[in-house]
């Protein structure tokens, strides 16, 4: 049996027979954290009770400038989804998220942080998601609150 020459590409069909069993190839399933976690109607539900504990939370609420929160609540669920692998609808809006910069104009306090958590805590609770999926959105939560603070506690 002769290979070819030049290596096929993914669309010319099925592999060469020396690629079938590549440990080093993709693996077949497509199934993302989005999609694994329930997709829009899961990120939808996050948002939402995140956003329920914000408009009430005396530190946070001013944050947002607008009267309605219905526009942070948009922009948070497209990029939330964008970033677990749902629609890419954030970057085709808004560009790359460059979210230290866009944080910058509020004063974000480790107070502010902890708030900001206490309501995301909530909201992934809320979920019931699998232990895996739970950690894994939390980690990044924790990761996300934590870079965004730039100013020291009480100013």
């Amino acid at each position: 049996m002769s290979l070819p020459i030049e290596p096929r590409r993914p669309d010319q069909g099925q592999r060469p027979p020396l690629m079938q069993n590549d440990p080093f190839s993709k693996p077949e399933y497509t199934d993302s954290f989005y999609d694994a976690v329930g997709g829009h109607d899961t990120f939808v539900k996050l948002i939402d009770v995140f956003y329920d504990g914000v408009a009430t939370d005396p530190l946070l609420r001013p944050m947002y400038p607008e009267e309605d929160l219905a526009p942070a609540k948009r922009r948070f669920l497209m990029f939330l989804e964008q970033y677990w692998g749902g629609p890419t609808t954030y970057g085709e809006e808004r560009g790359h998220p460059r979210l230290r910069m866009r944080h910058m104009p509020f004063k974000v306090t480790p107070e502010a942080k902890d708030r900001w958590l206490f309501h995301m805590r909530t909201a992934v609770d809320a979920l019931e998601l699998p232990p895996l999926y739970e950690g894994t959105l939390w980690d990044y939560m924790e990761r996300a609150a934590l870079s965004m603070v730039n100013s020291p506690s009480g100013s």
